[in-house]
């Protein structure tokens, strides 16, 4: 069992920038395929961005690539998701979550077995 705890949102202007944080307990990080996630009110959870376990694959939704940058420290228990140029569709709670059996990142929000509380971004025009 692992428990996520999220942090960095706010709001910000459209063109800024936040730094979100998930830092894990209860298990190593390292183990863990990790994701972000986020929620706008009325729509589905939809994928932002993923990490394997060592770092080097990252795919990204087509939404925030080139915008937003997932990275991880295992030493730390902490996953973050850069998030520059931010615009108004980008207005959502922020999760992230912890795929255990995963040997891949994917998009697949159902493989994710864990998920912290969420975190709200808001960005204002």
């Amino acid at each position: 069992q692992v428990q996520l705890v999220e942090s960095g949102g706010g709001l910000v202007q459209a063109g800024g920038s936040l730094r979100l944080s998930c830092v894990a307990s209860g298990r190593t990080l390292s183990t863990y395929v990790m994701g972000w996630f986020r929620q706008a009110p009325g729509k589905e959870r939809e994928f932002v961005a993923a990490i394997s376990r060592s770092g080097g694959s990252t795919p990204y939704a087509d939404s925030v690539k080139g915008r937003f940058t997932i990275s991880r420290d295992n030493a730390k228990n902490t996953v973050y998701l850069q998030m520059n140029s931010l615009k108004p569709e980008d207005t959502a709670v922020y999760y992230c979550a912890a795929d255990y059996q995963g040997l891949i990142p994917t998009r697949n929000k159902i493989a994710y077995d864990y998920w912290g509380q969420g975190t709200q971004v808001t960005v204002s025009s």
